[in-house]
């Protein structure tokens, strides 16, 4: 199955009301098992790298090519994403890489220097055949898009697609980065203004903050690409945890990576098909 690009499936998703599934690589076994369970459903996949994944590996080549690969191979559209990218450049070599997506994220930009600099690069990721998404941050504000007390105006989103012509959008409704509960409230209402005033897809962040039953709601009020981190990293870590203090002369990391592989393979896949039964 090809690379696909971001637009193509997003848009599918939209108009049929579900969730597209987006999970952030920060080891390869994590793109492998991604793939795993969307090949399991036979649904969408989008891989995300973020900018600090990159940092961590230290260069974007060596998990970026191995992100590739795995989309590559897959049975089902995989989308190769990056995400949260505030280095224009890495914008540039990500798309030279083979990267069919990228997010170029400006929300911590004063609001006009974002919405320039975010256009040049949709320009330039256009005429690439690349699709570009954004964030539209707290304007006015400090602690970011992602604060929960932060909200995107209808207005301002339609306008900042207008100005800039990203093929999808991020806007803040009440997730936050980096939660580990899923307590998180969403603004559905505001969801659904937002979807309406916008033409494209809407970009949930935060959304390991947000419980099954809470993310079946925003994506009925509108929402449609779902980005985890956070939460699979826990389900991770919890079941290597229990595997070493049940097996603590292990020393090699197969096996209780392996371990963690298969708890996250089953979480990503029933949170797909939860996406895709709303």
């Amino acid at each position: 199955m090809p690379l696909v690009d971001l637009v193509s499936v997003a848009k599918s998703a939209k108009s049929q009301g579900v969730g597209l599934g987006a999970f952030n690589v920060v080891l390869l076994d994590h793109a492998e098992a991604f793939v795993r369970a969307a090949e399991a459903l036979d649904v969408p996949l989008v891989l995300q790298l973020s900018q600090n994944a990159v940092k961590y590996h230290g260069a974007l080549e060596p998990i970026g090519e191995a992100i590739l690969a795995c989309a590559r191979g897959a049975k089902v559209p995989v989308v190769a994403h990056l995400d949260h990218a505030e280095d224009v450049d890495l914008c540039h070599r990500a798309v030279e890489l083979g990267f069919t997506s990228v997010m170029y994220d400006g929300s911590k930009l004063p609001d006009e220097q974002n919405r320039e600099t975010t256009a040049e690069v949709v320009k330039w990721c256009h005429e690439r055949g690349v699709s570009v998404e954004a964030e539209l941050g707290e304007v006015g504000g400090k602690n970011g898009v992602h604060d929960p007390s932060a909200r995107t105006s209808p207005e301002d989103a339609a306008k900042f697609v207008a100005d800039t012509g990203v093929d999808l959008l991020a806007v803040a409704v009440g997730s936050s980065h980096a939660m580990t509960t899923r307590g998180a409230k969403l603004d559905n209402e505001l969801i659904r203004q937002i979807a309406q005033a916008v033409p494209v897809p809407l970009v949930l962040h935060g959304s390991s903050g947000v419980s099954d039953e809470g993310m079946a709601e925003a994506i009925r009020a509108g929402m449609t690409k779902i980005n985890v981190s956070t939460h699979l990293n826990v389900v991770f870590t919890q079941a290597v945890r229990e595997f070493l203090a049940e097996s603590p002369d292990v020393v090699d990391p197969r096996k209780y990576f392996r371990a963690g592989n298969e708890v996250v393979e089953a979480e990503v896949k029933r949170l797909l098909n939860w996406y895709n039964e709303v």
